[in-house]
Protein backbone atom coordinates (compact mmCIF):
# COMPACT_ATOMS: atom_id res chain seq x y z
CA UNK A 1 0.00 0.00 0.00
CA UNK A 2 1.43 3.52 -0.87
CA UNK A 3 2.00 6.34 1.66
CA UNK A 4 -1.11 8.38 1.96
CA UNK A 5 0.90 11.27 -0.38
CA UNK A 6 1.80 8.74 -2.68
CA UNK A 7 -2.44 7.92 -3.15
CA UNK A 8 -3.11 11.48 -3.39
CA UNK A 9 -0.48 11.63 -6.46
CA UNK A 10 -1.98 8.63 -8.21
CA UNK A 11 -5.48 9.47 -7.81
CA UNK A 12 -5.64 13.10 -8.22
CA UNK A 13 -2.96 14.03 -10.93
CA UNK A 14 -4.43 12.83 -13.05
CA UNK A 15 -6.57 15.67 -12.50
CA UNK A 16 -4.48 18.14 -12.66
CA UNK A 17 -2.73 18.14 -9.01
CA UNK A 18 0.55 18.19 -8.59
CA UNK A 19 2.33 16.28 -5.85
CA UNK A 20 6.00 16.91 -5.48
CA UNK A 21 8.34 15.31 -2.60
CA UNK A 22 11.26 17.35 -2.01
CA UNK A 23 14.32 15.91 0.28
CA UNK A 24 16.32 17.09 2.29
CA UNK A 25 20.46 16.79 1.75
CA UNK A 26 20.61 13.79 0.65
CA UNK A 27 22.26 11.82 -2.19
CA UNK A 28 20.90 11.22 -5.43
CA UNK A 29 21.65 7.30 -5.03
CA UNK A 30 20.65 7.56 -1.27
CA UNK A 31 16.93 8.90 -2.38
CA UNK A 32 16.86 7.03 -5.56
CA UNK A 33 16.83 3.94 -3.40
CA UNK A 34 14.07 4.86 -1.40
CA UNK A 35 11.43 6.40 -4.00
CA UNK A 36 12.64 2.74 -5.61
CA UNK A 37 12.07 1.16 -2.28
CA UNK A 38 8.76 2.41 -1.70
CA UNK A 39 7.67 2.56 -5.33
CA UNK A 40 7.06 6.49 -5.46
CA UNK A 41 5.80 7.49 -8.85
CA UNK A 42 5.63 11.46 -7.77
CA UNK A 43 8.56 13.53 -8.26
CA UNK A 44 11.40 13.94 -5.58
CA UNK A 45 12.99 16.66 -6.38
CA UNK A 46 16.51 16.98 -4.60
CA UNK A 47 17.59 19.48 -2.59
CA UNK A 48 21.42 18.42 -1.41
CA UNK A 49 22.45 22.13 -0.77
CA UNK A 50 19.58 22.68 1.57
CA UNK A 51 18.61 25.92 0.04
CA UNK A 52 14.94 25.56 -0.78
CA UNK A 53 14.11 23.84 2.25
CA UNK A 54 15.63 26.98 3.90
CA UNK A 55 14.01 29.19 1.54
CA UNK A 56 10.68 27.72 2.70
CA UNK A 57 11.57 27.65 6.39
CA UNK A 58 11.10 23.92 6.55
CA UNK A 59 11.63 22.81 10.33
CA UNK A 60 10.10 19.49 10.44
CA UNK A 61 9.72 16.32 8.47
CA UNK A 62 7.12 15.57 6.86
CA UNK A 63 5.61 18.89 6.11
CA UNK A 64 3.34 19.83 3.47
CA UNK A 65 2.85 23.06 1.63
CA UNK A 66 -0.32 23.74 -0.60
CA UNK A 67 0.42 26.31 -2.98
CA UNK A 68 -2.06 27.19 -5.50
CA UNK A 69 -2.56 27.60 -9.10
CA UNK A 70 -1.15 31.40 -8.82
CA UNK A 71 1.80 30.29 -7.24
CA UNK A 72 1.02 31.61 -3.90
CA UNK A 73 1.17 29.83 -0.47
CA UNK A 74 -2.18 28.66 0.51
CA UNK A 75 -1.55 26.34 3.73
CA UNK A 76 1.27 24.43 5.16
CA UNK A 77 0.91 21.88 7.93
CA UNK A 78 3.50 19.96 10.11
CA UNK A 79 3.27 16.12 10.15
CA UNK A 80 1.22 13.59 8.43
CA UNK A 81 -2.03 14.23 7.36
CA UNK A 82 -4.90 11.53 6.38
CA UNK A 83 -5.48 13.29 2.74
CA UNK A 84 -7.58 10.31 2.08
CA UNK A 85 -9.97 11.25 4.62
CA UNK A 86 -13.03 12.62 3.68
CA UNK A 87 -11.84 16.36 5.14
CA UNK A 88 -8.34 15.27 3.36
CA UNK A 89 -10.10 14.14 0.20
CA UNK A 90 -12.71 17.78 0.69
CA UNK A 91 -10.18 20.03 0.72
CA UNK A 92 -8.23 18.41 -2.79
CA UNK A 93 -11.55 18.78 -4.27
CA UNK A 94 -12.00 22.45 -3.57
CA UNK A 95 -8.11 22.84 -4.90
CA UNK A 96 -9.13 21.10 -8.18
CA UNK A 97 -11.73 23.53 -9.07
CA UNK A 98 -11.10 25.92 -11.57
Amino acid sequence: MPSAIEQVHREYGPRGLVVLAVNMEESRATVGAWAHRHKLTMDVLLDVTGDVNGAWHVTHSPMVFVVGRDGRLIAHAIGNRDWTAPEGRALLEALLVP
